[in-house]
């Protein structure tokens, strides 16, 4: 084409087009007017854009290989950045993974006692609240969340709430100095103030200083009036090891192990409707099967010069 006054024009007026195109397009969003046109000529010209990458990418990859040969230092930090992400991927699938295995716990807990909870993560612990032994969880008074709610995880009693804010909420440890539950012996129905030693196991004083307590009997929360601050049949603990009354009007009992590690704490739930029904001891987990003692049999094999019966070997 010559280069007249006709064809400069003509090149103006199709870039002034192509401006205003572009204008009602990014003005129209998603219900652009130009987008079935886009639409079609991706369906037109899309085909043919992929033969001509495919022709050209050996090309491409050949000039780089080539520029790349001498930033190999720079390719092998990418490479290493790119291990790192892997790794970090990784341990966040683990994770998750860690985390769906600790609902579903939670999640059975609930089912069991006829609980309804709301979900929560651990977001901060109680260093920044002092000495006590607290968290924060990510849940608050815009949840549904109270002051006096129990929580509770997959193994058990975690604490109570104590602090409600609009998103989230503080929770006092079982395991702290200043936290008591009323407690329920298992069968037996013996009742009891469990308190939290920090970390140390849980001391526990039963109301009758004559009950007859032994090593690996289970604790559950007793339930409060109104089921607040305590709901009942969460489990408590194990009773690890056993003191001697002494005569006393109660009788403490050293050590109770909580089913809770409280240094290991993730998902947890605050149960925001108390069971209709007492469950008694259902919540509790399965005890473990005994251990069966193996037996061991010797078998005796004679050896070539043992007697046979009925002769006697003579000395030589």
């Amino acid at each position: 084409m010559r280069d007249t006054r006709e064809s400069r024009l003509l090149l103006v007026l199709l870039i002034a087009v192509a401006f205003a195109l572009i204008t009602v397009d990014i003005r129209g969003g998603e219900d652009s007017p130009v987008d079935g046109a886009r639409q079609g000529a991706a369906a037109v010209f899309g085909p043919i854009e992929d033969g001509v990458s495919s022709a050209v990418d050996p090309v491409g990859n050949a000039v780089s290989a080539i520029r790349d040969s001498g930033e190999r230092h720079d390719r092998l930090a990418a490479l290493e950045k790119e291990n790192a992400a892997l790794k970090a991927k990784l341990g966040s699938d683990d994770r998750n993974t860690s985390r769906l295995k600790q609902l579903d716990k939670m999640l059975k807990i609930a089912g069991a006692g006829q609980y309804g909870i709301k979900g929560a993560q651990v977001i901060a612990i109680g260093a920044a609240q002092g000495f006590s032994w607290t968290i924060t969880i990510d849940v608050g008074a815009d949840d549904g969340i109270r002051r006096d709610m129990t929580v509770l995880n997959g193994d058990g009693l975690v604490g109570r709430v104590t602090t409600v804010g609009p998103n989230t909420a503080t929770v006092l440890l079982a395991n702290d100095p200043d936290f008591t539950v009323g407690t329920r012996m298992e069968a037996g129905d013996e009742l009891g103030f469990a308190s939290g030693q920090g970390d140390r196991p849980l001391r526990v004083e039963l109301l009758n200083g004559k009950a007859e307590v032994k090593k690996g009997d289970r604790l559950v929360t007793f339930g409060s009036q109104a089921d607040k601050p305590f709901v009942p049949g969460v489990p408590v603990g194990v009773v690890s090891r056993v003191d001697p009354s002494g005569g006393d009007l109660t009788r403490t009992l050293g050590y109770v192990t909580p089913y809770v590690s409280f240094t290991k704490l993730d998902i947890v739930g605050v149960v925001v409707e108390a069971p209709k029904k007492d469950p008694r001891d259902t919540v509790l987990p399965a005890k473990p099967k005994p251990t069966p003692t193996p037996t061991v049999t010797v078998t005796v094999t004679p050896s070539a010069n043992a007697p046979v019966d009925g002769e006697i070997q003579q000395e030589q």
